[in-house]
């Protein structure tokens, strides 16, 4: 049987599984996010994307689902399959058991437990495979995977909701609203698709927000609540304390912040302490916290507030991508900035993107960027 077609249908075969595994994204950490479509004689017989939590794996579900039909079929796999025993047995394996042809894999999983050998274990097996095919859109929707193996830290958006000269608030501190709705239930999507959300303590104490998943249907996509809170000044009876029992509040907090009987309270209300050191200003320091979120697990941080916090992880080169949404109105010189003060003396030393993509958003612009050279 035929086990695949040509250039223009393995790239559109791929195209389909990225676009599946892309539903993942914000659910599956520590785990990639992958799709998989296994194809016979020019017919989807099974599909699969990872499933929340980490586990199933994509090409489970798509072999669970293909049943016998996936016997000569080929695979479509955003990312290697692992060829380690976890909690499941190797995904590489199992596509062998089923009876695979072909296999075309978008690039090679850099989890050092895989590395190569997925593919090298389907080959010795008699499957032909391909690697390449769709590589560079499969790397950048695993780019926080990609960078918690590499770094050991997640990738971290920089979301920022902004009038035309970069003003977040206005001399008084109202904020409510810059950007239309359209604009803001992009980003809620941007909370849906992302593992965890951090916030400075100044955004958490003056706003007093849930940082929920607020699109219809997607309320089940609320990300993990981090707060940087240096000297542990949230309330146990704020929104997002009061909340921790029901969706995960993290609050960052420096080692030698000395609260006891804040820490207590927060605890109490069901918040988990992460404790790191202190930068110079004596706030937690972000490369500390970039590392501990890393350790826990994340791969996909966004950042939505407040100007201090930005400046911090700009600063500290930790910011991937920035999501920019800008409102044709203009606060002026004592409007609050979307970043404090960075230091900068000369352009050229002054933190670096290149614009991947614009997009209107009701009255609104959203603009994508990536940190230049990564």
């Amino acid at each position: 049987m035929n086990a695949g077609g040509g250039d223009e249908a393995d790239v559109g075969h791929m195209a389909a599984a990225l676009a599946l595994a892309r539903r993942g994204l914000g659910r599956v950490w520590p785990n990639p996010a992958v799709g998989c479509v296994l194809v016979r004689d020019g017919h989807v017989v099974g599909r699969g994307w990872t499933q929340p939590g980490g586990r199933p794996h994509a090409e489970t579900e798509a072999l669970r689902r293909a049943g016998a039909s996936a016997r000569d079929a080929a695979a479509y796999i955003t990312l290697e399959p692992c060829a380690h025993h976890g909690l499941t047995p190797p995904c590489a394996q199992a596509l062998v058991s089923a009876g695979i042809a072909r296999a075309v894999v978008a690039t090679v999983d850099p989890d050092p437990r895989t590395a190569g050998r997925g593919i090298e274990d389907l080959r010795s097996s008699g499957v032909e495979v391909s690697v390449g095919v769709g590589e560079s859109p499969a790397r950048d929707l695993n780019r926080g995977f990609f960078t918690r193996i590499s770094a050991g830290r997640p990738m971290f958006t920089l979301k920022m909701a902004t009038t035309l000269d970069g003003r977040i608030a206005s001399r008084t501190g109202d904020s409510r609203w810059i950007t239309g709705e359209a604009a803001r239930r992009r980003g809620h999507w941007l909370r849906a698709s992302h593992d965890a959300i951090l916030v400075g303590s100044e955004t958490a104490l003056v706003d007093d927000p849930s940082l929920t998943c607020r699109l219809p249907g997607l309320d089940d996509r609320s990300p993990i609540r981090i707060v940087a809170d240096g000297r542990l000044r949230l309330e146990a009876g704020s929104v997002l304390a009061s909340s921790a029992r029901l969706l995960p509040l993290w609050v960052i907090t420096r080692t030698d912040a000395g609260v006891a009987a804040r820490r207590r309270a927060l605890e109490a209300a069901g918040c988990e302490i992460l404790e790191v050191g202190a930068d110079d200003a004596g706030h937690p320091d972000p490369a500390a916290m970039a590392a501990a979120l890393g350790a826990k697990g994340l791969t996909r941080v966004l950042i939505e507030g407040g100007g201090r916090l930005a400046a911090s992880f700009l600063a500290a080169g930790l910011v991937d991508e920035v999501a920019w949404f800008r409102a044709p109105s203009i606060i002026g010189d004592d409007g609050r900035p979307a970043a404090a003060a960075l230091g900068v003396d000369m352009v050229s030393a002054a933190p670096s993107f290149i614009r991947m993509g614009t997009a209107e958003v009701g009255a609104d612009l959203m603009e994508m960027y990536s940190r230049s050279g990564s």
